[in-house]
């Protein structure tokens, strides 16, 4: 907001400057008929019209994105310039046409180049000076292309109004030497003014076309590609740039690693829109993240990705090699606990299918189905902790294994009874052997409690251990 008041106010000085400028110029060329500073004047008006529509396209641009805007308001800056480039075309063309009739076809035009009109020349390039340094100051500071046009317009002027400058120099030596070739440089001055109007006008013009038909340069989308590929994602690709305003809009794709999870993978986006905006500071960038395989994925992580496209769960993949070279694979495949036997075998043999298919070195697949307990409500209940104390006990004992239970917790699901707790067991222990004590433990208490659904065992290191 503190931004668009800031331009608008400077655009509404330029205007006052401008609407200044144009009357003096237009009377001080019509009382010494000094083509030079008409076409000055007309080269000003032409600029209070350009300057008046600037003021229009800042307010106009500073709105909000609404229903049918949903990119904002930016463009009307580009077509402001645009406007203004056609409008200076204008004015140049008339310009050159009265200057060849002044320097070929039309003889007695009497110039009187008083003191006014240098003294006007001169001030018009003190204030062009002033209002060129202020408004590109601000272009810069806001991207804004409608202050950067006005800004090219007044540096311009500063350039035509020392043409005009010399023109009427020209002339006054040309009647006060007699020479009466000097008398005809107001046109040439004039004609000379016209040709870098149009110059700057079809620089600008190509600028504003450039925008309003969303071209950007190959530079720029190269730099965003470059800036999008951080660490996490393994390419950037379909990178598409427009500007609207003040304001830059990057589309692109980010290919990531196939089996990142939904939060893994919005974390990465937003890593890379902070980077582009490294590069476009206030950027809106939009990042499509594709999922594709890693070059170095493995088996197991492809047959998990395999599975979640048939909406199932897979863990404890196991790659059997036979001697001829071909596998045999196992796993557990975890299904909807609503489904009935012969809906999940459907669907697991469904996945077989698309995992032989996948790989051509694989002649079975054993998957063990067991049903899915994400998203299934559960209650804490109190449980008999001091049977399962015992039972827990008693294993250690017979195994001699020193471990010891803790933070037991009961749950009623759905599905039954489910127990989890944490276990103890000697730092130094291999995981293997650690994971084979917690299984039996498993089995021993299945086979105790029957009505356990599921049991799950938290293996950590004796705090002992740790301090050691």
């Amino acid at each position: 907001m503190h931004s668009n008041h800031e331009k608008i106010t400077i655009a509404l000085w330029s205007l006052l400057a401008a609407a200044g400028m144009t009357a003096g110029k237009l009377v001080v060329g019509l009382l010494t008929n000094s083509l030079g500073i008409i076409a000055e004047a007309l080269h000003s008006g032409l600029d209070l019209i350009a300057t008046a529509m600037t003021l229009w396209a800042v307010r106009v641009s500073g709105k909000p994105p609404d229903r049918n805007h949903t990119y904002g308001h930016g463009k009307f800056e580009n077509l402001s310039a645009l406007g203004q480039t056609l409008l200076l075309l204008i004015t140049a063309g008339w310009v050159i046409y009265e200057a060849a009739a002044r320097l070929f076809f039309r003889e007695g035009v009497e110039i009187d180049p008083s003191v006014w009109a240098f003294l006007l020349v001169l001030a018009c390039i003190g204030v062009d000076i002033w209002r060129a340094g202020a408004l590109k100051r601000a272009a810069d500071k806001y991207h804004s292309q409608a202050l950067e046009a006005d800004a090219l317009h007044f540096s311009t002027d500063i350039w035509s109004s020392l043409v005009v400058l010399a023109g009427l120099t020209g002339v006054w030596v040309g009647q006060r030497w007699g020479l009466e070739w000097l008398e005809k440089l107001d046109a040439v001055a004039a004609f000379a003014v016209s040709v870098l109007v149009i110059y700057v006008s079809i620089r600008l013009g190509i600028r504003s076309v450039a925008v309003l038909s969303d071209q950007t340069s190959e530079e720029l989308v190269e730099r965003i590609a470059a800036a999008g590929r951080v660490a996490g994602v393994l390419d950037v690709k379909d990178v598409r740039v427009r500007q609207s305003g003040a304001g830059v809009f990057a589309d692109l794709t980010a290919v990531i690693p196939r089996d990142l999870n939904m939060e893994a993978a919005h974390e990465l986006a937003g890593k890379v829109i902070a980077a582009v905006r490294q590069v476009v500071p206030d950027a809106d960038v939009v990042v499509h993240p594709e999922p594709t395989a890693r070059a170095e994925e493995d088996r197991a992580t492809t047959i998990r990705v395999l599975a979640k496209r048939h909406g199932l769960e897979a863990h404890d993949v196991h790659a059997i090699h036979e001697k001829n070279g071909r596998q045999t694979v196992e796993l557990h495949v975890e299904l909807d606990p609503t489904l009935n036997l012969k809906q999940a075998h459907e669907r697991a043999s469904r996945f077989e299918e698309e995992m032989k298919g996948q790989f051509s070195d694989i002649d079975e697949v054993i998957t063990h189905l067991e049903p899915s307990f994400a998203g299934q409500p559960a209650e804490t209940v109190p449980g008999d902790r001091p049977a399962v104390e015992k039972v827990i006990a008693d294993f250690f004992a017979s195994s001699g294994a020193a471990g010891h239970a803790h933070a037991f917790r009961f749950q009623r699901t759905g599905l039954g009874l489910a127990l989890s707790f944490h276990v103890h067991l000697d730092g130094e222990l291999p995981i293997h052997e650690a994971h084979e004590i917690t299984r039996e433990l498993e089995r021993r208490l299945r086979a105790e409690f029957p009505a356990l659904h599921r049991v799950t065992i938290h293996v950590e290191p004796h705090p002992e251990s740790d301090a050691e």
